[in-house]
């Protein structure tokens, strides 16, 4: 998918150019320092991120694939370079959650989903998925767990990319239902289960207090907190957020364009986990010009880079990594500090030495590698 925008767009982008090398050789040398620098991934769904080929496959074995082929099915994954608006975007996952209603299916596109990230140099991720919305065939919320904990696992140990799983409950779902969601999980701690999120279309339930009582057991079980705001609704919606007590938001730029909610986030030192092309995809920013990654940085607001869903917003990790740099005029050495923040802010609280061991190696890799001479912390 492109980034588009219109005069003002470009005029920024130039500006941005200021501050980067564009030339061709540039490009070309950091594309493959992004390819191969050790990554870390916290914002990923799973029902986003399922290969074409699997997706028709497994259209075929349950009768759903109306006849399509390779290409028609992955236009029906992806969705628009650019739609109204989050609840346009939600409509892409119908087939793929069709299509994972079973073990062995869920199992597979997990597995093939740490192999995807692990080929292109992600060493640690996060896989976030609803185990509610996997029921229809008769499934239990413990079965979707374990299938997806599985499949991580198998994943984890073909590739050696460390994984933990987010479990997400849903604004349009019951609160009893995000209890039993944030209770399953729990169960599945020993298993790679660390973090719970709520997730869902904000402009028809905008007010995610309703779930209280699901965050409550959640962090009485150790489980990581987040939760997604901000994809609708502006800075309002992150602040909506805060009464829960997130460690990190997914989403949630839009805040930069409120001073006090921006203090309130450095001082609670909650992170924002960025996602700048499925924001642009799905219109809450007009152009790349207008998404504030540099200015949160500027800000001292913590944040991660990730890509939201692979398949839906087509898009790669590396990618990512490089759109932020031509394109948002952030510099390498501020993108590696993003990256190492990642790590530090991981839902690993009952692995410290996963997480000094990972850390570890991605010092070893800067220290070797001369584009990230003047890497330091993010905000030091």
């Amino acid at each position: 998918m492109q980034w588009r925008g219109g005069t003002r767009g470009a005029s920024a982008q130039r500006d941005a150019a200021h501050h980067v090398d564009m030339t061709e050789a540039n490009r070309e040398a950091v594309a493959a320092l992004f390819a191969r620098m050790p990554k870390a991934e916290l914002h990923l769904h799973l029902d986003g991120s399922m290969r074409a080929q699997t997706a028709l496959e497994l259209a075929r074995e349950q009768g759903l694939d109306e006849g399509m082929d390779l290409a028609a099915i992955r236009r029906r994954l992806q969705a628009p370079a650019r739609v109204a608006d989050q609840a346009e975007l939600l409509r892409a996952f119908d087939l793929p959650i069709a299509l994972m209603q079973d073990a062995a299916a869920l199992k597979r596109v997990a597995r093939e989903l740490v192999e995807d990230v692990a080929a292109e140099g992600t060493r640690y991720v996060e896989i976030r998925w609803a185990p509610a919305l996997h029921l229809s065939g008769g499934l239990t919320l413990d079965d979707s767990i374990a299938a997806v904990a599985d499949g991580a696992a198998e994943g984890s140990s073909a590739t050696g990319t460390v994984v933990r799983l987010i479990a997400v409950a849903l604004r349009s779902h019951p609160p009893r239902t995000s209890l039993d969601v944030a209770q399953a999980a729990a169960r599945f701690i020993d298993r790679g289960v660390t973090g719970f999120d709520l997730a869902g279309p904000e402009e028809a339930f905008p007010d995610p207090l309703a779930h209280r009582a699901a965050f409550v057991a959640a962090r009485r079980a150790g489980l990581g907190i987040t939760m997604h705001a901000g994809e609708w609704g502006g800075a309002a919606q992150i602040r909506r957020a805060l009464p829960l007590g997130p460690a990190r938001i997914a989403h949630g730029a839009p805040a930069a364009t409120d001073v006090v909610l921006l203090e309130a986030l450095r001082a609670r030192r909650v992170t924002l986990d960025l996602c700048p092309t499925s924001n642009l995809q799905a219109s809450v920013f007009r152009s790349a010009a207008d998404f504030p990654l540099a200015r949160l940085l500027h800000a001292r607001v913590p944040v991660t880079l990730s890509t939201d869903d692979r398949t839906v917003s087509d898009v790669t990790l590396p990618e990512e990594y490089r759109r932020a740099h031509e394109m948002l005029g952030v510099s390498i050495e501020q993108l590696w500090a993003v990256n190492l923040h990642a790590l530090r802010v991981a839902f690993l609280q009952r692995d410290e030495e996963v997480r000094n061991g990972l850390l570890g190696e991605f010092r070893d890799f800067a220290a070797g590698e001369p584009l990230l001479a003047n890497a330091s912390p993010l905000g030091g």
